[in-house]
């Protein structure tokens, strides 16, 4: 699809957000061939994109490589990585490694909104928004688009287990349909038989049968597709929109770090080689990520050089600015100067009115970390030294003990029952050390801040104006020295329990996967069974219960309820039946039960038997 094309189908969202975004796109270069280019958008924010460009000696055809889109899927980003310095001897290669940076850095599938669901045409105004419209034209320039992702279990097409079924993404390439007439261009695109090619040539590298690539047909224009949402996706618009094959690939999350990047760069040069785009193909360097040093500007001075663990000394009402990471990648630091500014700090000046911590990420992995004091009489010019205040956690989720570093950001659910157990300090003595979460009160009587050895229900305890950003998505931990000195934060990022979908058994043998909201059909003698709930809350922190007009009873997954039971709930009211999942106060999921073949009494044959003879 063309510029001119494009911009009359979105006019009301050009003219409201994408001016700046599309002006910064009509500047991107023509192909420069045997060139690789990188083109900046969104400098300096949260969520600044780059787009890589690689373009091969001999003209030939273009794949657009989207990684990071969702930004707790490593696999994906991590492999689009290895692929944004490398050589082409033929074709062109669109590489944007991280599409949502700000995800990234949070670990978190999304911030706003999910940015792989903003590809329909409306959409709410945010940097989300914004980055869907420079990827919707980066699609219309490219001849096949390949979105990286990370899925759960392993795909199969019939139920084998908990973790091979329909419902499962892992280990397979997802389509939209199996062949597209692309009705404005006259051609027809056989993404089932192009699908198919690539699969072949993964799977020769793949040993383990288990692991194997397959076909995940959504047919997603189909009304009786099981996964409508898709139509919002980057490959429904590029397929319907811009009129080019277009593939999710899909790793498992079950298998390490590494698998999962290898299967994705099998994916990818499969690819290439079906389009004729032949690589100088990238390694695989998966090395601990290591913060080495960071420069920073201050004031009009030459720059300083702090080292991972060691203490900045400014003046009062110094400007700071952190000009450079160096570590062991090329890519993805990212600097958050607490307290000041957002979760990237890189290249933003701050005037500092106190002593702060300086927290070093590669995407989203904690890699380092400096300290910036004033110092009362400090000494002619800016001086670094090593920094003794380091703590770690040791921190109770759910009844379950673990340790965290200091600095670290630990993932929960809402409703996840917490409690801070004790910190280890260096040097060892915690004479005067105070632990306190922010947001949370322990003795609301005598408040000294002292939060340890206290169950914080983090769906009922916690002050959302005490949260970071004042938005209950985190939380922090500070434990000072003598309320005074910080020496050590945690950080809680809360996530909201998520019901997927719920796995029945009826009469023991038909399986059945119902969602949210949907409804459950069966008759007077049929006997159902829950074998499973997927959510991200674990089976021990769910509620379930069937409802009616009469009575409620809760129903324990693995337990079986017949027909005639829910019909007795009903009371008289063959509509009024349903299955509530909750955490808690917290609802999940409603889905109404439907019994087929039920008939109640005449009302009032029963109104005159409730009176008496």
């Amino acid at each position: 699809m063309t510029l001119a094309r494009f911009l009359p189908k979105f006019k009301s969202m050009f003219i409201l957000f994408f001016i700046i975004p599309l002006a910064a796109l009509a500047c991107l270069p023509a192909i420069c061939h045997g060139r690789n280019t990188v083109e900046s958008f969104f400098n300096n924010t949260d969520y600044e994109l780059n787009v890589y460009r690689i373009n091969g000696r001999i003209p030939g055809k273009t794949i657009f490589i989207i990684g990071g889109i969702q930004g707790d899927e490593p696999g994906g980003f991590l492999s689009a990585d290895l692929y944004a310095d490398m050589k082409l001897v033929r074709g062109n290669l669109i590489v944007v490694p991280r599409a949502n940076s700000y995800s990234i850095i949070l670990n978190r599938r999304q911030v706003n909104e999910d940015m792989n669901r903003k590809f329909s045409g409306s959409s709410r105004k945010n940097y989300e928004a914004q980055i869907v419209s420079i990827l919707k034209q980066l699609i219309s320039e490219s001849d096949c688009l390949l979105n990286l992702h990370d899925g759960s279990g392993f795909y199969r097409d019939t139920w084998q287990n908990e973790m091979k079924n329909p419902k499962r993404y892992g280990q397979s390439i997802i389509m939209d349909c199996e062949n597209y007439s692309d009705p404005d261009r006259g051609n027809t695109i056989a993404l089932g038989k192009l699908a198919r090619d690539a699969i072949l040539k993964i799977n020769e590298h793949i040993d383990n049968p288990d692991h194997l690539f397959h076909i995940n047909n959504h047919r997603t224009r189909a009304s009786d597709s099981l996964h409508p949402e898709q139509r919002k996706s980057a490959t429904y618009y590029a397929l319907y929109e811009c009129g080019i094959p277009a593939f999710g690939i899909e790793s498992s999350k079950s298998l390490p770090l590494e698998t999962r990047i290898y299967h994705h760069n099998l994916a990818i040069n499969a690819f290439m080689e079906l389009f004729n785009i032949i690589p100088e193909v990238p390694g695989i360097g998966l090395s601990t990520p290591q913060m080495k040093y960071a420069v920073v500007k201050i004031n009009n001075s030459s720059p300083v050089v702090v080292a991972n663990g060691e203490t900045l000394h400014i003046y009062p009402n110094d400007t700071v600015k952190i000009i450079h990471i160096e570590g062991n990648y090329a890519r993805g630091f990212s600097a958050d100067v607490e307290g000041y500014g957002s979760v990237n700090d890189v290249n933003k000046p701050f005037s500092l009115t106190g002593s702060t911590r300086v927290l070093i990420r590669k995407d989203h992995i904690l890699c380092g970390a400096f300290n910036i004091v004033f110092s009362e009489k400090p000494p002619s010019g800016h001086f670094v030294t090593a920094d003794p205040g380091v703590v770690f956690f040791k921190i109770k989720i759910n009844g379950k003990e673990g340790y965290y570093p200091n600095g670290s950001h630990v993932d929960i659910v809402k409703g996840d029952l917490l409690e801070l157990v004790n910190v280890e300090t260096s040097p060892g003595s915690l004479a005067g050390v105070i632990c306190n979460f922010k947001g949370f009160v322990g003795n609301s009587r005598v408040n000294t801040g002292e939060d340890r050895g206290y169950i914080i229900n983090t769906a009922t305890d916690l002050w959302e104006r005490y949260s970071l950003y004042r938005k209950g998505r985190v939380y922090q931990v500070i434990v000072s020295r003598n309320g005074k000195d910080i020496i050590g934060r945690l950080f809680f990022d809360i996530k909201p329990p998520l019901f997927e979908y719920m796995l029945l058994s009826f009469n023991g043998t038909d399986k059945k996967w119902v969602s949210n909201s949907e409804s459950i059909r069966l008759k007077l003698s049929d006997s159902i069974k829950i074998i499973d709930i997927k959510s991200n809350v674990a089976l021990s922190g769910l509620t379930t219960v069937i409802e009616g007009k009469n009575a409620s009873i809760p129903i324990r997954v693995g337990e079986h309820i017949a027909g005639t039971k829910i019909a007795t709930l009903l009371g008289g009211n063959p509509a009024g039946c349903s299955i509530r999942v909750s955490r808690g106060k917290i609802p999940l999921a409603l889905m109404a039960v439907n019994i087929v073949d039920y008939k109640p009494a005449n009302p009032l044959t029963e109104e005159r038997q409730s009176e008496g003879d």
